[in-house]
């Protein structure tokens, strides 16, 4: 059974996956580096260093999907120690099965679901002149990241490969599509909220923002679509000069 300390040394170093890449292996020197304080405990002498050439294989996954899947493999790794594994389940075999999948988990729930959603929350509350709008951004969309880390490693190693059962019952990928659908309304609300702004500075009529109503629906069937919201919202913003302006004209 692994200590707490060592446990504690290997959620610190999962911070630090990215720092070294290779065109060949990808992030494997950086899953190296995270799990040596645990093989350092487990193994001895050329066992150690098979470990070692064990974990220098290809490994390419999402940053923050990485610690379920290093957490269970420091499962794998201490029961291979004390020769309980049935021979069933690889270490190799194992990683390189589920880093695709939680690779794809966690660009869609992370880059694709909760970046522009907590990105368009926090500039709603910018244009409210609240000083402390970058403060939600980082704890809309660190918090369920380190979520993620914590309980992944933890509940990875406890649990061993089971605990993609548990990850499973989080559905990431609905959850994604959740947030996107929250990023599309926020950012609906911001054009309305934008079009009012910017109709009453210039002294016009402010029934023509119901003209952002057929702009809202399109960006909505848009996001539908799958396209990037980083787009969406210099196209919305374009637009919207341009309406602005010609109505001031």
């Amino acid at each position: 059974m692994l200590s707490r300390s060592v446990l504690a040394r290997i959620f610190m170093r999962s911070f630090l996956l990215q720092a070294s890449w290779n065109f060949e292996r990808m992030q494997s020197l950086g899953v190296l580096y995270i799990l040596a304080p645990a093989l350092r405990v487990l193994y001895r002498g050329e066992a150690l260093t098979r470990a070692y050439q064990r974990h220098l294989s290809y490994f390419n996954t999402h940053p923050y999907m990485a610690s379920p899947i290093l957490g269970m493999t420091l499962a794998l790794e201490e029961e291979r120690s004390r020769n309980e594994t049935d021979g069933t389940v690889d270490v190799e075999e194992f990683k390189s099965m589920i880093m695709a999948p939680y690779a794809a988990m966690g660009d869609a729930f992370f880059w694709g679901g909760i970046r522009p959603f907590a990105a368009c929350v926090a500039i709603f509350i910018a244009l409210q002149g609240a000083l402390w709008a970058p403060v939600v951004f980082l704890v809309l969309f660190n918090l369920p990241h380190l979520c993620i880390r914590i309980g992944g490693l933890v509940g990875g190693y406890k649990h061993g490969i089971r605990a993609t059962q548990v990850i499973q019952k989080f559905h990431l990928p609905d959850l994604a599509i959740r947030c996107k659908e929250g990023t599309i309304l926020f950012l609906g609300g911001l054009c309305a909220y934008l079009v009012f702004q910017c109709l009453r500075s210039e002294e016009v009529w402010r029934g023509w923002g119901l003209m952002a109503i057929p702009l809202v629906i399109l960006l909505g069937w848009f996001g539908r679509k799958g396209i990037s919201n980083l787009i969406l919202i210099l196209l919305s913003s374009g637009i919207l000069l341009l309406l602005i302006r010609s109505l001031a004209d």
